[in-house]
């Protein structure tokens, strides 16, 4: 049987290694199967940003063949070898990692925006053969921002870019599981032209960071049919910002009058009422002309006149 002590010491060491692994070592908790972002605001291409500049697509997409775009630099050759890759648009990484075989190098990011008429939808990116991968699960990414280096899968390949616009975010890294056609893609330049601009929103959203099975796995059939949901967070608001046109506000017909011209338009209207003809209003007097001080003062003595403090006298 433990003595006093002995306990007091094993209840501390349980203490500390409860507080090392709530944030001594956050790895061993378990992940959250969401992360809050905010809507994309928009989509570009993933190399040459925003417009794909010095890059030309070597191989499109095609519904039941290939299904994403490989997109090479103008240089030529392995040229374009470890050139930066960019998120299409904001949004939470949901896998990266290098599983080797024909993928090498893998990231995929998870988008949330609203479309046309207004409901919030989801599309996954996916940036295949990469030379480096510069984010990790659950990071949030904006547009434009680094991801990874062109690659060619470890030498597997000439060196380019594969990259894919997913509806089915039940995919991950087993596309054999699935139908290869427009039900599950999209054409990655197709949906980025159409997207390149969107609405802007301060609301965030809680994106679900899995819904797809590990690499070689697969999914029960019912988890394939279930929908990956999103939801607005509780506590997040969506602020309403007003648009005014830039038109000049127009004049109003008549300026409003002062108070000294409403009572004499009552008083006037009152004498009319009563048969009162408006007597004509007098000429305003006229100034004398302005003389300058010695002009008046010799024209005082001439007269006779002197000035003695404020009062003014004739001599006798």
């Amino acid at each position: 049987m433990l003595s006093h002590s002995h306990r007091t010491a094993l209840k501390a060491a349980l203490g500390a290694f409860a507080l090392l692994l709530l944030i001594g070592v956050p790895s061993l908790l378990p992940a959250a199967d969401t992360a809050r972002c905010l809507l994309a605001d928009g989509f570009d291409f993933p190399v040459g940003k925003p417009d794909a500049s010095g890059y030309y697509k070597f191989r499109g997409y095609t519904p039941n063949g290939h299904l994403g775009e490989d997109w090479n630099g103008r240089g030529g050759g392995d040229s374009d070898l470890g050139d930066p890759i960019y998120a299409t648009a904001r949004g939470v990484v949901v896998f990266s990692a290098d599983i080797r075989v024909g993928w090498g190098n893998c990231i995929i990011v998870r988008h949330a925006y609203r479309d046309g008429t207004g409901r919030i939808q989801m599309v996954d990116s996916l940036y295949g053969h990469l030379n480096e991968r510069k984010v990790s699960v659950g990071d949030i990414v904006e547009r434009g921002q680094l991801v990874g280096t062109m690659g060619n899968n470890h030498g597997m390949y000439a060196t380019h870019l594969h990259f894919e616009m997913r509806k089915n975010l039940h995919i991950g890294m087993n596309r054999t599981d699935f139908a290869r056609d427009n039900t599950n893609y999209y054409s990655p330049t197709a949906f980025i032209l159409e997207h390149r601009t969107l609405p802007a929103s301060f609301a965030k959203v809680d994106i679900p960071t899995g819904g797809f099975a590990p690499y070689g796995q697969k999914l029960a059939a019912s988890q394939k049919q279930a929908p990956v949901t999103i939801s607005a967070s509780p506590s997040s608001r969506t602020f309403r910002i007003p648009v005014y046109k830039s038109e000049a506000k127009p004049e109003p017909a008549t300026k409003p009058k002062d108070a000294v011209s409403r009572i004499r338009d009552e008083v006037q209207s009152k004498g009319k009422s009563k048969g009162i003809t408006q007597a004509p209003t007098p000429a305003a007097p006229v100034a004398p002309p302005k003389t300058s001080f010695w002009s008046r003062l010799k024209a005082r003595f001439s007269n006779g006149s002197v000035m003695q403090g404020t009062q003014e006298k004739k001599q006798p």
